[in-house]
């Protein structure tokens, strides 16, 4: 994610890092030479002109379907965030409560602080198709860690490990079983939000709702410059590659947010996020040598 100061837009006027220019770019630029090859022929072989209604009444069509692209887009990116907002603050309360009740041994509080800073990297992962349990993989137990990493659901698995370890504070006598059912509960929570992280992965949106976007904006962009080649001559070169920057930018944006799990420069800051949550826990638990990396500003 890309950070910045709202205020000051003309800073960022001319940036090309996460404006989407490079992903257009190739697709405009055609529409540029297009509608240069269609002036030609209408000043130097044969009228090509045809009348400007019909453009008109596309395109506000075309507009209404940008919109609802763009609006289903960032409803899934905002969803996302949320749903990563509740991952933190269900990690946060389960140590918090459990720094109380685990009191009376350290080492349980350790572990079980361990593998909920775990919990956050393993779902990044699992929903960016990487694998990996973390920068504190190596403070886990080995045979633990690896059938972790083996396993089909890295994340179920980190969970099933933080629900062994308040059976195991039960078993001793830290917790009582309405506390175990409490502490479960962010456990729980932690797994749904997740869950709902995959549903927003693996539910693109509609397939033909898509295409016909797609060949409505290619059909309007190329035949823009015969409605307007009568009217404004070499100018139609100019007018076309502004509509079509506009039309191509816009569904490239909703392309580029409606997957905000991953790494490219709009996706949500997960990297950031998680390394947030470790350090949250580990100071929560009261775990020395936490480090001291800071995030960006407005995180």
């Amino acid at each position: 994610m890309i950070h910045y100061d709202p205020h000051n837009w003309l800073d960022h006027f001319f940036d090309v890092r996460g404006s989407l220019v490079k992903e257009i770019g190739v697709r405009v630029a055609v529409c540029g030479l297009w509608a240069a090859a269609v002036v030609l022929c209408h000043k130097r072989v044969a009228p090509v002109g045809i009348s400007s209604l019909l453009h008109t009444l596309v395109g506000t069509a075309l507009g209404l379907l940008l919109v609802i692209r763009t609006n289903s887009s960032y409803d899934r990116y905002w969803e996302g965030r949320k749903l990563w907002g509740g991952i933190v603050n269900e990690c946060r309360n389960l140590i918090r409560s459990a720094r109380i009740h685990l009191s009376a041994d350290p080492e349980l509080l350790v572990r079980l602080s361990r593998w909920t800073a775990v919990f956050p990297f393993t779902a990044r992962n699992l929903l960016r198709g990487q694998v990996g349990l973390g920068p504190v993989q190596e403070d886990l137990d080995p045979a633990a860690a690896l059938a972790v990493a083996g396993a089909p659901h890295p994340p179920l698995q980190v969970a099933l490990e933080m629900t062994r370890c308040l059976k195991d504070a039960q078993k001793r006598g830290l917790i009582s079983d309405n506390v175990l059912v409490m502490l479960e509960q962010n456990i729980q929570q932690l797994v749904d939000f997740l869950g709902g992280c995959e549903r927003i992965l693996k539910t693109p949106l509609p397939f033909a709702y898509v295409v016909h976007l797609r060949r409505l904006l290619v059909i309007y962009c190329f035949t823009l410059p015969f409605a307007l080649v009568d009217t404004f001559g070499w100018g139609t070169i100019v007018d076309t590659l502004l509509v079509s920057y506009t039309f191509f930018g816009i569904e490239e944006i909703g392309v580029e947010i409606e997957g905000p799990f991953g790494d490219d420069d709009n996706d949500l800051p997960l990297d950031a996020i998680c390394e947030d949550i470790r350090r949250n826990v580990f100071t929560l638990a009261g775990m020395e040598k936490v480090e001291s990396e800071t995030l960006p500003e407005g995180l």
